[in-house]
């Protein structure tokens, strides 16, 4: 008579459960998953115990098809698993253990069950295989997947803290750049810049370029937008921070900003200044008479 691999395996998880579990779960625990302090033993339990539960059932209804129905659940669940350890930051290599250290125990449990049948633990052993494997797969899919989404929101609040608007006085506006200027932070460089200007009703901003390492051809058009973008909000731009290497790299490549620049921060401030309308005396000291 043939030998039902996935029959094999259904009916050892069906009747084993409670000792694969606590063999699966102690494997996690001596592979480190706890000593990292970015999960709990309640959630560890909580993870494990769900997975198998939902694991068996979906061995009883669909056998070993993952994209069935009645695996929706159990993908589900380990979707979500994925996603928190994305989050939390495991490795890759801990998100993949959780799955695949099931292996280990399920076929452990095969020999207990069905060990006298040699061909029954072979074809169960072959169907476990290919049913975690393919669970731990879409595991590490969403895995990856998250964890890019996490690093894309990262480096987009990194972009966002690293163009701050500050206000150096009434109508005055400061943009420091800071690292390399591409296509995509301009446009978060540009949005920040609008929105200033329109809340503080702002004359005139500065862009300091201090902390941009090389200003190419491809940064000076970036540059341009900026300025194009801020003149029409009706605001005048001045750039700050052109160093003397920037200054010859752009002269030899044939750059031209065409918008008033200055060496440092201080300078541009003060032209700003004066182009509102304002100026900066130093206050002269009290003069106190002594008694002699």
């Amino acid at each position: 008579m043939a030998v039902d691999g996935t029959a094999a395996l259904t009916q050892t998880v069906a009747a084993e459960e409670a000792t694969i579990l606590d063999a699966w779960l102690s494997l996690l625990k001596a592979s480190g998953a706890l000593q990292t302090g970015r999960i709990r033993q309640v959630e560890l339990d909580s993870q494990t115990r769900m997975v198998l539960e939902q694991l068996r059932g979906s061995l009883a209804a669909a056998g070993t098809d993952v994209g069935a129905d009645a695996y929706a659940a159990l993908r589900d669940t380990l979707a979500e698993v994925s996603r928190s350890r994305a989050v939390q930051g495991f490795t890759p290599t801990d998100t993949a253990n959780f799955v695949f250290s099931l292996k280990e125990p399920i076929f452990d449990a095969l020999n207990r069950t069905v060990g006298k049948d040699p061909a029954a633990v072979a074809k169960g052993t072959w169907a476990a295989s290919h049913l975690l494997d393919a669970l731990g797969l879409h595991t590490m899919e969403v895995f990856l997947a998250s964890r890019e989404e996490v690093i894309g929101r990262q480096g987009q609040e990194i972009a966002e803290l690293s163009t701050p608007v500050v206000r150096l006085w009434d109508g005055i506006l400061a943009l420091p750049l800071i690292g390399t200027l591409d296509s995509a932070r301009t446009g978060v460089v540009m949005e920040n810049l609008l929105l200033a200007i329109v809340d503080e009703e702002a004359e005139i901003a500065i862009i300091d370029i201090t902390g941009v390492p090389t200003v190419d051809t491809l940064v000076a058009q970036h540059l341009l937008k900026a300025i194009a973008a801020a003149r029409l909000m009706g605001a005048d731009c001045i750039i700050s921070g052109i160093r003397p290497q920037i200054a010859q790299t752009m002269v030899h490549l044939g750059v031209e900003l065409n918008v008033v620049s200055k060496a440092t921060l201080a300078d541009a401030f003060a032209l700003a200044l004066r182009r509102t309308g304002r100026t900066v005396v130093r206050k002269q000291p009290s003069i106190t008479s002594t008694a002699s």
